[in-house]
């Protein structure tokens, strides 16, 4: 195995490992709102934690220069839909199983496609539209509108799905111009700052050690979390490690019936295939047009007479 399989090997496993910790995330998010803590007080802990993990990972190579933002707009944006996504997850995972909002939030590259055309000025093929109407369906399966037996709080998991699209929008228009320091140390940060208030104003202390062990654990569990993924693209392509994403569902099913015995239906177990399904489709096609030759450089390598490509400097 090369250096570079190497490398490739260990971006995968270190995805995997921050997967599994996201789902550490909204598990212990559950357990804290079953038990009776607020959820703005949930997400403050969450981003104070993450913030100190952040700032004690980053400044020591980067120094204050991290905090240095190219568009600080855009990190406002950015950490303000974080913050949506956050709360309304967390106000969602007390009515519904942790498998069916992470299925759900499945759907987000899908989104990110459609809302792509008109923000980005991305082009889309039919066979990547065709993948986020499946999407679609899937979503449909999973929620069920047709049901009489229909949470009102299922909105506010649609809305996490529409804040994560643009959040994801938002960080890739940033991701040429701030480094992931900054995003990182900007997004908990002014996440910390937001809910402090709101989080004082609903405070709830902690009732026993436990509680308290699970409030540490989900800034812990979210902090080194998005650390890992962003590590993992250090040794790995986008593109190769975007269908690692799906593990969660996994690790979600089998959380949810270990410590909440809560075995997902069918409807989910169907709509999460379709989703999946969906999701490879539009990740295939994101490499096919991504190894696909540019055509100013089949230009600039030109043909020969006989039909043969010409050796240029740009081929040697």
């Amino acid at each position: 195995m090369s250096l570079t399989e190497d490398k490739i090997v260990v971006g995968i496993v270190v995805m995997i490992a921050a997967q599994f910790l996201l789902t550490g995330t909204d598990v212990s998010a559950k357990w804290l709102a079953l038990a009776g803590v607020p959820a703005l007080q949930i997400a403050f802990i969450r981003y104070l934690v993450h913030f100190a993990i952040s700032a004690s990972y980053y400044l020591p190579r980067a120094g204050r220069v991290a905090f240095r933002s190219n568009n600080p707009g855009r990190e406002i944006a950015r950490s303000i839909c974080l913050i949506f996504i956050t709360v309304f997850n967390f106000v969602a995972l007390k009515f519904f199983p942790i498998s069916v909002t992470t299925t759900i939030s499945f759907a987000t590259p899908l989104v990110v496609t459609i809302l792509a055309i008109p923000l980005l000025d991305e082009r889309v093929s039919v066979a990547q539209v065709g993948a986020v109407a499946l999407g679609f369906l899937g979503v449909l399966v999973v929620v069920q509108p047709w049901g009489n037996s229909l949470h009102p709080a299922i909105f506010l998991s649609l809305c996490v799905l529409l804040c994560s699209s643009v959040y994801f929008l938002l960080t890739r228009s940033l991701a040429g111009t701030d480094s992931n320091a900054t995003m990182q140390l900007w997004s908990s940060g002014i996440a910390t700052v937001v809910l402090f208030p709101a989080a004082m104003a609903v405070w709830v202390w902690p009732n026993g050690i436990q509680v308290w062990l699970i409030l540490g654990a989900i800034g812990f569990f979210g902090g080194t979390g998005h650390t890992l993924v962003a590590t993992a693209h250090r040794f790995a392509k986008a593109s190769t490690l975007a269908p690692v994403i799906y593990i969660q569902i996994f690790f979600a099913t089998a959380a949810g019936a270990i410590v909440f015995s809560a075995m997902p239906t069918a409807s989910t177990i169907l709509g999460a295939a379709i989703i999946v399904v969906s999701g490879a489709i539009g990740w295939r096609q994101m490499t096919f047009r991504l190894k696909a030759p540019h055509p100013a450089i089949e230009t600039r390598r030109g043909l020969t007479n006989n039909g043969l490509k010409r050796d240029t400097d740009e081929d040697k």
